[in-house]
């Protein structure tokens, strides 16, 4: 059995089991759609084609994937106008599995999901399992939280050390002054008495 029907303005030919690229659809992966607008049925040797659609026909998908189209560049380019326009566009895309075709207004049967344990009511204690798993958890966060405080002590410990460190620099600056006072001053060069283009005598 196989049904024909409208997405997004396009149609699609559909049976059980098939994978369809449609439009963007809303809905996150595993969610249930419902296609409304069966143009078409087809069961072996019966037919059932609508005007413009089936009444009391519809299709139940499941959503795979929210996914994307390729890019597709337009480009425009004008002559001696030194005019050009580059756009980029990709469409985005909804990939559906086909579940059910329903005829005769029938509703689409809810998948099975494998749901979390219930919990308990209210008047009830946990399981064993999930207590002893609590009480596990509990020890660790505790022994965990002495390692995330710092001690203040090491603080203090770093602003000690690194005053005295400005000491020595100062006694090294003292130190190269003490050294240049001491250099002695060159004595001008000695006069040899020859004038300009004078001869020496």
């Amino acid at each position: 059995m196989f049904a024909v029907i409208k997405a997004g303005g396009k149609q699609y030919k559909v049976a059980a089991d098939d994978k369809i690229t449609v439009m963007a659809l809303e809905g996150e992966a595993g969610a249930q759609v419902t296609f409304a607008e069966v143009l078409a049925l087809f069961d072996g040797e019966k037919s059932d084609i609508g005007a413009p659609r089936v009444a009391g026909a519809s299709v139940a998908g499941e959503i795979v994937e929210q996914t994307r189209g390729p890019k597709v560049i337009a480009f425009k380019k004008r002559r001696r106008k030194n005019s050009r326009r580059k756009r980029g566009h990709r469409q985005d895309l909804t990939i559906v599995r086909i579940t059910q075709i329903l005829t005769d207004g029938a509703k689409p049967e809810k998948a099975k999901s494998a749901a979390a344990p219930a919990a308990p009511p209210k008047g009830e204690a946990p399981a064993p399992a999930a207590a002893a798993e609590s009480a596990e958890a509990a020890p660790a966060m505790s022994a965990a939280a002495p390692l995330q405080a710092k001690p203040p002590a090491a603080k203090t410990a770093r602003t000690a050390t690194a005053k005295p460190a400005a000491a020595p620099k100062a006694a090294k600056t003292a130190g190269a002054d003490a050294a240049k006072a001491k250099k002695p001053k060159r004595a001008p060069p000695a006069k040899t008495g020859a004038g300009k283009g004078g001869r020496k005598g």
